[in-house]
């Protein structure tokens, strides 16, 4: 008996070794396998990713000269509206786009009422109407009238007075024009102008 028990665990320690031994490259094919699959895939995602990207770029390009951009730009811009309203002197540190408007339309219209003030009328009623003048700056800064609404009956009391109002936008100080995105553009103002007489 001690023979058998002496050979027993020789039998299962050499069995032990074989079926070590046999598993190894079982397992080793295995691995590989589950890395050849993972390159395949890998490949595989990357081509149809390439493919993808290939074909959904579009190859065609054109070519836009600047003419065609300014006029594709100029027909998006509202050129009503401007970035920065014309201004003199003592406005040019006004910000916001009301204020600008409003400052400047208060230093036309004191220049205006100023002048007036000088000119002695002589009337025959009194007069207390308002005319309305439409004041263009241009892009070089320089102010026109493009046109004056008067009453006929203030037109007949006072029929120097279109002469007075360009002799008046004359005398005005510099002006900066307006700008639309840094660019000088004319702009036109419609100005109430109110003429008290006795």
């Amino acid at each position: 008996m001690l023979k058998v028990q002496a050979r027993l665990p020789m039998k299962k320690a050499l069995l032990d070794n074989r079926d070590l031994n046999a598993l190894k490259p079982v397992s080793r094919f295995k691995c590989c396998c589950f890395y050849n699959c993972l390159l395949i895939l890998f490949r595989r995602s990357l081509l149809a990713i390439a493919v993808l990207a290939v074909f959904s770029c579009n190859f065609e390009t054109k070519k836009i000269s600047s003419e065609e951009v300014l006029e594709l730009e100029s027909r998006t811009l509202n050129w009503k509206e401007v970035d920065e309203y014309p201004a003199f002197e003592n406005c040019q540190n006004e910000t916001e786009l009301r204020a600008a408007r409003e400052c400047f339309e208060r230093e036309v219209a004191e220049n205006i009422y100023a002048y007036l003030s000088k000119q002695q009328p002589v009337v025959t009623e009194s007069i207390d109407d308002t005319l309305y003048l439409y004041l263009e700056i241009n892009s070089s800064g320089r102010p026109e009238i493009d046109s004056v609404q008067i009453d006929s009956t203030l037109n007949n009391q006072l029929p120097e007075l279109r002469l007075w109002l360009n002799q008046s936008i004359d005398s005005l100080p510099k002006i900066y024009p307006a700008s639309k995105r840094g660019v000088p553009v004319s702009t036109v103002f419609k100005m109430p102008i109110v003429i008290k007489a006795e």
